[in-house]
């Protein structure tokens, strides 16, 4: 019913290799054995149409039949990877969960709670007799969201032909890009490859291993790459696409990357757990513009806000003020400039560093940091202050190790040469490592 098109297109092509989990293949047969299973098992387990469950889970060929299967059942479905104690309670209490599966040497199905508990955005959802989809977002600028989606809706992109390539679902489960990546490759007969283990040297080791042509990932990550020289131990030449997106591109990264690859198509995405992954073409390689353009929504900026109108959007959240403009317009807190048919995303509005009355843009200034000598890494980001309100602040990772007071000195004066007074970092604060969060995005402090 739901998922009668992908079953078409798994029996079309039972016999070829549908995943690489870990180093082991598994055909387009086996996962159409087990989605089967899978619906037998979750009814005799009590998940029904509407159940509200979690899967908890990696892209294993098990957890990918789980996940058609709970969409066959016209379920409400909640992706989490190995959550965090201190949010779970609380993930569970606001999307009023029901069953949680959870894979521990083998998946087991555990009922949370059996009592009909609803909301009007499930009820949207028994009205239009469909599954549904909750995002959780990573909380990088705040508390995490809760976004509802009606499933069939965001599958629907899915029936356009694609192209079948060997893709490296870099993305996690719970992340929209990790999802639209497996739903992507398998719709088309591609390759799914997949591990736990996102360490750059056996990333690059899966490329050469299994010539992946399209690597989606985010710029923390290629920047990792790039520090570590990981893709200077494996061949890499079967890569045709490296996608982006997630973060802000480092102009210098982008350009080191275009250097390495010259023989790879460099795209930038665009997606929100709100809106789904969007059709996007980059101006050209070593560009940091993009057009969005589609027949399945619609964009405008109004107040230098991105905004979009799609019938994949969202429902709305569970736990967050509604962010629709009365007119059905997304607003989705990018600011952005425009160039003919191109945006810039100049970073969220919500980032923006509010100093005595001025704005500052972190991407900025982080832009100027990055293109100083020694520098591998930088994050800018906003302080109190009883006087200014704001101030900026700089956290910098080095390439090799000197003197933090004078490296510090030396970076004032150049930023004090390439930027106005009120944009200079007030406070730089030197750090041994990247850090970064699960979804390989950088962390703001």
């Amino acid at each position: 019913m739901f998922i009668d098109f992908f079953i078409e297109q798994f029996n079309k092509n039972d016999k070829k290799i549908a995943m690489v989990w870990e180093d082991k293949s598994t055909t387009y047969s086996w996962l159409v054995n087990r989605i089967s299973f899978w619906e037998d098992k979750l009814k005799k387990s009590g998940i029904t149409f509407g159940s509200r469950v979690v899967l908890d889970a990696t892209f294993s060929p098990e957890s990918v039949s789980i996940i058609f299967a709970l969409i066959e059942s016209g379920c409400i479905i909640i992706p989490l990877f190995k959550p965090k104690n201190q949010l779970k309670e609380e993930i569970f209490q606001e999307c009023k969960v029901n069953f949680v599966i959870s894979f521990n040497n083998s998946f087991k199905i555990e009922p949370v709670n059996k009592e009909i508990m609803t909301h009007q955005l499930f009820d949207e959802l028994y009205h239009r007799k469909h599954p549904g989809l909750i995002l959780i977002s990573s909380g990088t600028s705040g508390k995490p969201k809760a976004a509802v989606h009606d499933f069939l809706q965001l599958l629907k992109k899915f029936h356009k032909p694609g192209k079948k390539l060997t893709i490296l679902n870099f993305l996690l489960f719970d992340h929209w890009g990790g999802l639209n990546t497996m739903f992507y490759t398998l719709s088309n007969a591609g390759t799914l490859v997949s591990t736990d283990n996102r360490s750059t040297d056996n990333i690059c080791r899966i490329i050469q291993e299994y010539d992946v042509e399209l690597l989606p990932t985010s710029p923390t990550f290629l920047k990792l790459i790039l520090l570590s020289e990981s893709y200077k131990k494996y061949d890499l030449t079967s890569l045709k696409i490296i996608s982006y997106g997630t973060e802000s591109m480092p102009m210098n990264i982008l350009t080191k990357i275009n250097k390495i690859f010259p023989q790879v198509k460099i795209k930038q995405t665009y997606g929100l757990i709100e809106i789904g992954v969007l059709d996007s073409k980059s101006e050209k390689n070593n560009s940091l513009w993009i057009k969005l353009g589609s027949h399945d929504y619609k964009t405008r900026v109004i107040d230098g806000i991105l905004q979009i109108k799609s019938n994949s959007t969202m429902l709305g959240y569970l736990n967050a003020p509604n962010p629709f403009t009365e007119d059905g317009w997304f607003i989705t807190g990018d600011r952005v400039k425009i160039k003919d048919d191109y945006f810039k995303i100049l970073g969220r509005d919500s980032d923006l560093i509010n100093v005595g009355g001025e704005k500052v843009y972190p991407d900025e200034i982080e832009k100027i940091i990055e293109g100083f000598e020694n520098v591998a890494d930088v994050t800018v980001y906003g302080e109190r202050n009883p006087i200014l309100g704001n101030i900026v602040c700089a956290k910098i990772t080095l390439k090799t190790e000197e003197d933090h007071a004078i490296f510090i000195k030396k970076l004032k004066n150049h930023c004090k040469s390439k930027l106005a007074k009120f944009k200079v970092p007030v406070k730089i604060k030197i750090s041994d490592k990247i850090e970064y969060n699960y979804r390989f995005k950088k962390i703001i402090h």
